[in-house]
């Protein structure tokens, strides 16, 4: 007895307030609680006359009910559906319906209106404003208020559609019969008139969903039964009004189609002109009037049940039209050209500008795409046109140097885009040839500056930047990007080249005027590109190596041909101590040169250092060849500056020329006594090499077979050695003069660059051979070899190849 007054205190403390429950007999209401868990024993249970072992509740029209329950939340273990029939066969309509008191706010609620009317005769549901907005059937609305709408086809209950408030439909027609069901959650509560009930004339089809537009919207809307099959062989209607000054574009999201037994299926717009289309066509766009939309289902094929039926998804995106207002792109000229605008997206169901690009008055879509060779008149449904852009790619192609004839032709911009509404925002040339033709991109006017990091571009001043790209089918070498108002005048390609043009945002289209771009298909080079700049007197000019955030590829050579005009001279530094790269097959090297046969060779190894700043006084050549890294983490890259700097012929120069002159009669003086002095004694005179002669490394005797009579290097100047220049030998009676030999660089002189070092077999090259750096700063014509004096005179048709020289096993060495 204890504990069962001990759990009844417990109950009754736990249990909440009673609800009495009195409905009318004219209400046509009933009343079901019930329990939505199936446990046993139950946490909760109903109670009447304080007896609480009920999970469910009935309620009639007529009867009163007292009831609450044995536990403090209820609504986690009950719901409650009320059920109202409004019969409007006997003129009750219109009316408006409401809710029931709030006193049932204390469980989650399912209202059920359920209408009809005589067989002719339609019922209109109107919902006050905000108005209903469709969502897909297994979504949920923000506020969990959702509003469910049905109606029949013959006796088959058919889903209008799920709906949440604030939205754009304002009333449904239906034929006949109608359902409006609204779940209600136990916290929430909604304003009088729910909706309203009238009745009108037979509307002939399953349903009709008026849609007011108040502003600009974008409005997802779905068939009926949706994800289901539309009824066979039946008709829905949407009516769609629009506000003054907007326009109506409807695009289908996805359908599926039904195997028709027989009529057609189809889609029809009332605009006010009737149109007719299938589900795949194209829809109207651009529409700024009210319209109807129709969908007609055909009598489906019921023996074939692995068919989908009928279903469509589709939106509705209106908004402000700035008029008819037509812009003109005119691509006649324009071959091989592709353009496309393109505008912001839609994220989720969140109204966001949308523009839609016409050209025609109903042929629109959010992205137009439109080929060169023809004239266009394009308008645009969109007040945010700052938002769309465009892109447009053009291809040049040459496949024989013989017949396309495309020589320094310009890379035009068409002037349509220069005045069009819509910003550009890049234009791309892809220039297309086959492996043994090559690529040659002039500016002669605005030239070309790099972007480096010691000097970028700055977009705000150039208006616009070039990125060039060179290709093959396997490979892509970003040659760099380039700016208006620079020194680059050319630049040649081996591959395929793409040329991208960026147009910043906040550019005035007008700069582009200044565009100065020439192509023209050359013959082969072998290296990966060729540039050449033109710098101004006392400018300074940065480079860095192409491909620079990846380093330079392996193998790759290239050259920079360097002009420098007369009365300047050039000092070029390097940015780095050495290449820094660690070779694991070839070499890598740097090689400058100057144009004119007296100018320096400079050439340094991977391994070695690089020279400081060079003083160079006519154009020369910067040639760079690459290896294979050890490490593809560590690739190549390398920059350099070139500032070129005034000099004069004034009396600083003119007393160097005097004193030099006096040297070299000072010279000559002290040769002409040395002779005489020494002419008795019987030394073998010494030869002065011949600058003319081939540098070629020692071979075997075998293989250089030579002789004198068609090797000129036995042309010698026979001297005393004591017209050897004394500066050059020690002073030492014992002294054995040194051997210092001068290998010249061999490439060309002209406009090619200068062929990269040769390589021999053990890894060494030409430039090696240079023992003494004092031999590196001699000019060509003052190129000479000091031996021992021999006492040998030649003989003629003797064999002057140099013989192999190779090392005994005692140390000595024989040849």
């Amino acid at each position: 007895m204890l504990l069962q007054g001990v759990l009844l205190s417990f109950l009754l403390s736990h249990m909440t307030e009673s609800v009495t429950i009195s409905l009318q007999a004219r209400d046509n209401i009933t009343i079901s609680i019930k329990s939505v868990i199936n446990t046993t024993p139950s946490p909760c249970f109903l109670c009447i006359d304080k007896k609480c072992d009920r999970s469910s509740l009935i309620i009639r029209s007529g009867s009163t009910v007292n009831y609450d329950f044995n536990c403090k939340t209820p609504e986690k273990y009950f719901i409650m559906e009320i059920n109202r029939t409004i019969d409007c066969d006997y003129g009750a309509c219109p009316l408006n319906v409401s809710l029931l008191p709030s006193s049932l706010n204390s469980l989650n609620r399912t209202f059920f209106w359920h209408i009809s009317a005589f067989r002719t005769k339609g019922l209109v549901l109107g919902f006050p404003n905000p108005w209903l907005q469709q969502i897909h059937p297994s979504d949920n609305c923000p506020d969990l208020l959702n509003f469910k709408i049905s109606t029949f086809s013959g006796d088959v209950s058919v889903n209008i559609g799920t709906f949440c408030r604030n939205g754009t439909v304002s009333r449904i027609k239906v034929l006949e019969r109608g359902v409006v069901a609204l779940s209600l959650p136990w916290t929430q509560s909604i304003k009088d008139p729910v909706f309203s009930v009238a009745n009108r004339s037979s509307i002939q089809r399953l349903c009709i969903i008026d849609t007011n537009f108040q502003k600009e919207s974008l409005v997802t809307l779905f068939s009926a039964n949706y994800p289901s099959a539309f009824p066979s062989n039946d008709r829905m209607t949407w009516k769609f009004n629009l506000p003054s000054g907007h326009a109506a574009v409807v695009k289908f999201v996805n359908y599926t189609i039904p195997v028709c037994e027989k009529n057609e299926l189809e889609v029809q717009y009332h605009l006010p002109k009737v149109s007719t289309l299938k589900l795949h066509e194209t829809q109207p766009a651009n529409i700024q009037n009210n319209f109807n939309f129709s969908l007609q289902n055909c009598v489906v094929d019921r023996k074939i049940t692995n068919q989908p039926g009928l279903t469509l998804n589709f939106t509705v995106l209106v908004q402000k039209t700035p008029g008819n207002e037509m812009y003109v792109l005119d691509l006649t000229k324009e071959k091989d050209l592709r353009v496309r605008i393109g505008q912001p997206k839609v994220v989720g169901r969140r109204f966001t500008p949308v523009c839609m690009i016409c050209k025609g008055p109903e042929d629109c879509s959010p992205e137009l795409e439109i080929e060169g060779g023809r004239y266009y008149k394009i308008s645009f449904l969109c007040q945010a046109m700052q938002s769309l852009r465009v892109d447009a790619v053009k291809e040049i192609s040459c496949w024989d140097l013989r017949t396309c004839n495309i020589s320094n032709v310009a890379l035009n911009i068409p002037q349509s885009f220069i005045h069009f509404p819509v910003r550009l925002e890049s234009f791309t040339w892809r220039l297309l040839a086959p492996e043994y033709i090559s690529t040659e991109v002039t500016s002669k006017s605005i030239f070309l500056q790099q972007d480096t990091q010691d000097k970028p571009c700055n977009s705000t001043t150039s208006g616009f930047t070039y990125e060039i790209i060179s290709s093959t089918n396997k490979n892509q070498f970003r040659i760099g990007t380039f700016c208006p108002n620079g020194s680059f005048e050319e630049v040649q390609m081996r591959d395929n080249v793409t040329i991208i043009m960026h147009i910043p945002q906040q550019t005035d289209m007008r700069e582009l005027l200044k565009h100065d771009l020439h192509v023209s298909f050359v013959s082969f080079i072998k290296e990966e590109c060729i540039f050449t700049a033109s710098p101004k007197p006392g400018e300074t000019i940065y480079i860095q190596t192409p491909n620079w955030d990846l380093g330079l590829p392996d193998y790759v050579s290239l050259s920079w041909n360097i002009k420098v005009p007369s009365k300047q001279f050039g000092r070029l530094t390097f940015g780095n101590d050495k290449l820094d790269v660690s070779c694991e097959m070839g070499r890598a090297y740097v090689s400058v040169k100057e144009e004119k046969d007296y100018g320096p060779g400079i050439v340094q190894r991977d391994e070695q250092q690089l020279p400081g700043p060079l003083d160079l006084y006519s154009s020369f050549w910067v040639n760079i060849s690459n290896c294979k890294p050890w490490t593809a983490t560590k690739k190549l890259q390398l920059q350099l500056s070139v500032t070129l700097s005034p000099f004069t012929t004034g009396v600083k120069y003119s007393l160097i020329a005097a004193g030099a002159a006096t040297v070299v009669v000072v010279v000559v003086v002290t040769t002409v006594c040395c002779v005489k002095k020494r002419k008795k004694q019987k030394k073998a005179p010494v030869g002065i090499y011949n600058s003319e002669v081939s540098t070629e490394a020692p071979r075997r005797h075998a293989i250089f077979k030579k002789g004198r009579k068609t090797n000129e290097s036995h042309v010698y100047a026979v001297i005393d050695d004591t017209m050897v220049y004394g500066h050059l030998l020690q002073e030492k009676d014992d002294a054995t003069p040194e051997v210092d030999v001068y290998r010249p660089f061999e490439g060309p002189m002209g406009d090619p660059p200068p062929v990269p070092p040769m390589k021999f077999l053990n890894g060494s090259t030409r430039e090696d051979t240079v023992l003494d750096p004092l031999a590196r700063s001699m000019k060509e014509n003052e190129i000479y070899t000091i031996s021992e004096p021999i006492m040998r005179q030649p003989v003629e048709n003797e064999d002057t190849s140099i013989p192999y020289i190779e090392e005994s096993d005692s140390g000595t060495i024989t040849t």
